[in-house]
């Protein structure tokens, strides 16, 4: 059902989750399933840095944050903002019908943390 790299990306999690740092931290949440999304990082030199994610949720949105993680870690600032649905779906090798609202909450974190990061003074 699910391809070797979604699969791949969801026996990583826990790798990637050890590195959230709420220092800046983003939450989305999808309130129809109720899976939540949370993503943190830094901007150092122009780069994405420490890309952290912790998620609730089924097996796809905890591979998209996953595969989210390893999109955007050492991403530049325009790279990053090309992240969407798509490129998170990509990573994963494709998604079920049922599963594409993983590929969203992925990008909607991304872009939610892309905006907080503009918005605060680089520490």
């Amino acid at each position: 059902m699910f391809s070797e790299a979604l699969l791949h990306h969801f026996q990583c999690a826990g790798q990637w989750a050890d590195r959230f740092s709420p220092v800046h931290a983003v939450r989305v949440e999808n309130p129809v399933c109720g899976d939540i999304l949370e993503l943190s990082g830094q901007l150092l030199d122009g780069r994405l840095a420490s890309v952290g994610f912790r998620v609730r949720g089924c097996t796809a949105s905890i591979a998209a944050g996953a595969a989210l993680a390893t999109l955007l870690d050492g991403a530049t600032w325009d790279d990053a903002a090309r992240v969407d649905a798509v490129a998170v779906e990509d990573a994963l090798d494709g998604l079920p019908s049922a599963s594409k609202h993983a590929a969203r909450l992925a990008a909607d974190g991304a872009r939610k943390l892309l905006e907080h990061l503009r918005a605060t003074p680089s520490t």
